[in-house]
């Protein structure tokens, strides 16, 4: 039988309750459906006294969750989005994604459009937009310390009550350069409109082959965000004494002392989302950001007496 896959939030109860409703009225129609929470995917923390703490980018998912499985449910914030991106993208598992949360940036319908959605879908009514996500891999004495796969970023940060940092990044085959800042944020086009966006990043549309350089809070008028091709693998060297902390997606992630490196590369494995209509980013941002909006005409002045 066909398999059919439902990620969801168990945090949230109305997720944990269309999950089960959903599992019930698609194995009546004679689908295998798989339930994972939002939780198989995340990352978990590397410690400075047990290091090698991560799951492989190939295991992170439930073992049912393979390429037999035809699509898998997202139910969630784009919190959980993004950890269903980590469980399906290694195994070209297609999302629709559902919003239970607030913002939903990355979703693509509502709750009251679920129904409809998946007769939608089991008709074969649909595309497939496909995103590109980060492999970072943090390397300690030639070691593998800790890897993961990123849907919006990687963030190399200095921790609370330290110093500005220094870091020398290499990109592809260019000169080492050295930033001083808070921390680097190494992001996708999709990342573009997350951390990126708040720290001075342009936006980039999801098409577009690049990853993104964004300082946080540089200590230079010349430190400004900086747009190159994701066929450009990326190394951050911690230039500074001080411990640092690595995070991606905003999730969790990995201490890094000052001899680590941190190695950034387009990801073989694409995330794929499922659109019921022709992706149109620029609606997206609209709606989500208030991008683009006309402007509100300012009142006709009156002549007063």
């Amino acid at each position: 039988m066909p398999k059919i896959g439902v990620i969801y939030n168990d945090v949230k109860p109305i997720a944990c309750q269309i999950a089960a409703e959903l599992q019930s009225s698609l194995m009546a129609k004679g689908y295998d459906v798989y339930l994972a929470t939002g939780y198989t995917g995340i990352l978990g923390y590397s410690y400075p006294d047990r290091p090698v703490c991560h799951s492989p980018i190939e295991q992170i998912a439930e073992p049912e969750f393979d390429r037999d499985m035809e699509l898998a449910i997202v139910l969630g914030g784009d919190g959980t989005v993004l950890s269903a991106c980590r469980q399906a993208a290694p195994h070209n598992i297609p999302l629709l994604t559902v919003n239970t949360g607030h913002l939903g940036f990355l979703t693509e319908i509502y709750l009251n459009q679920l129904d409809m959605a998946i007769a939608q879908v089991l008709e074969g009514d649909f595309q497939i937009e496909v995103r590109s996500m980060i492999e970072v891999n943090v390397i300690r004495e030639g070691q593998k310390l800790w890897e993961a796969l990123c849907l919006n970023e990687v963030v190399v940060h200095r921790e609370p009550l330290t110093s500005m940092c220094h870091f020398e990044i290499k990109i592809g085959r260019h000169a080492p350069v050295d930033i001083a800042a808070d921390g680097v944020i190494i992001s996708t086009p999709t990342g573009s409109t997350a951390y990126s966006l708040s720290a001075g990043g342009p936006v980039v549309t999801p098409d577009v082959p690049v990853f993104q350089l964004a300082p946080i809070c540089p200590h230079s008028l010349a430190s400004r965000a900086l747009v190159f091709s994701d066929k450009e693998p990326v190394t951050i060297y911690p230039a500074t004494k001080n411990q640092m902390v690595m995070v991606g997606d905003g999730n969790a992630g990995c201490y890094i002392l000052p001899d680590d490196e941190v190695q950034m590369v387009r990801s073989p494995y694409d995330a794929k989302f499922i659109r019921l209509q022709s992706p149109e980013f620029f609606r997206i941002l609209r709606e989500k950001l208030g991008w683009g909006l006309p402007h509100i005409a300012k009142p006709t002045s009156v002549e007063l007496p």
